[in-house]
Formats: structure tokens, sequence, C-alpha cells
């Protein structure tokens, strides 16, 4: 079965099994990922104390290539503040995430979920989808698609959640 219609059909049992989506306001799913092109493995709970930005992401999507910048600018500005950007990779194939990677270089930390368990979670429901969690690991905003537009606001946000303590 194609790569694509898996993930098609993930998203949309997800859309329809809601209950199990995670929500604004809830906790973060205790996903384990590996890194894309090395053996570390990564807990998203593990980064508690830190504001993540989780990026579901995979190399067929039009809107994630245009996010990447932004997700590098992000990474780049407040990283120091105790941003973690999180690029999860939901390709079937290794090797058209590092086609991607090589036309569109990513700064911050790119992951796999393979067994499209973490993107289950989550309840990803677009291409790309994107988490918003603050530091003590709870869900505030939740971002499906990406447009160049709405980057200001997506930095309001982030700025917001890094000013609390």
């Amino acid at each position: 079965m194609n790569q694509r219609i898996i993930i098609l059909l993930c998203l949309a049992l997800g859309s329809v099994q809601t209950l199990s989506a995670a929500e604004q306001g809830d906790a973060i799913p205790d996903c384990t990922l590996s890194a894309v092109g090395g053996d570390t493995r990564y807990n998203l709970k593990s980064l508690q104390g830190k504001v993540l930005y989780v990026d579901f992401w995979a190399s067929w999507c039009g809107p994630c290539a245009k996010s990447f910048p932004f997700l590098n600018h992000l990474d780049h500005q407040f990283k120091e503040q105790g941003l973690q950007v999180i690029g999860i990779n939901l390709d079937e194939k290794p090797t058209d995430a590092q086609d991607f990677l090589a036309q569109y270089p990513a700064d911050f930390m790119i992951a796999s979920g393979s067994n499209q368990q973490c993107a289950m979670d989550f309840g990803v429901k677009a291409m790309p989808s994107s988490y918003l969690v603050d530091r003590k690991g709870h869900i505030r905003h939740i971002h499906l698609g990406f447009k160049a537009g709405e980057a200001e606001q997506l930095t309001t946000l982030i700025e917001q959640l890094l000013a609390e303590h």
C-alpha cells in the first residue's frame, strides 16, 4: 500500500476517533522517537522544562517545505531562551526524508516516528501539524498547515510561553 495512502488513512481515522487525540490543555503524549540518520532516541516527556514546538511533517507535503525556514528561524532566535523545535518525520522510507532535508536543511532536531504511533497519539489531522507545549508538558496551541502569514502569530505565542515560568 502506498505510503501516502497509509498516512491519509491514519489522518482520517484520527479525525474520526478524536477521543484519543491530544487536545489543547492535555499533557503531551509519551512518545519515543529516533533521530533521523542516527541511533539516538528521544522521549518527548524527558524534554519537560523546555517550551516545545513539535512539528509533524512529510517529504511530499508542500506546506512543510515552506515551514522549514520559519522553524530554522525559531530555533536560532529562541533556542537559548528554552525553545526546542522538533520535526517529526512521518515518511515510510528514510531516503525520502533525507532527500527532502538535502533540499530543505533543518537546523533543529529531526526525529522519526516510523511506526506512526506518536502521530496517532497526537491525533495528527493535517500536514504539517504543529503543537506548542509549555514547560510543564501541556499542549497550549495546535496549528494545522502552514502559511507564511501565520508566522507572526506563532512567534507571539512562543514568546508568551517562554516568558512563563
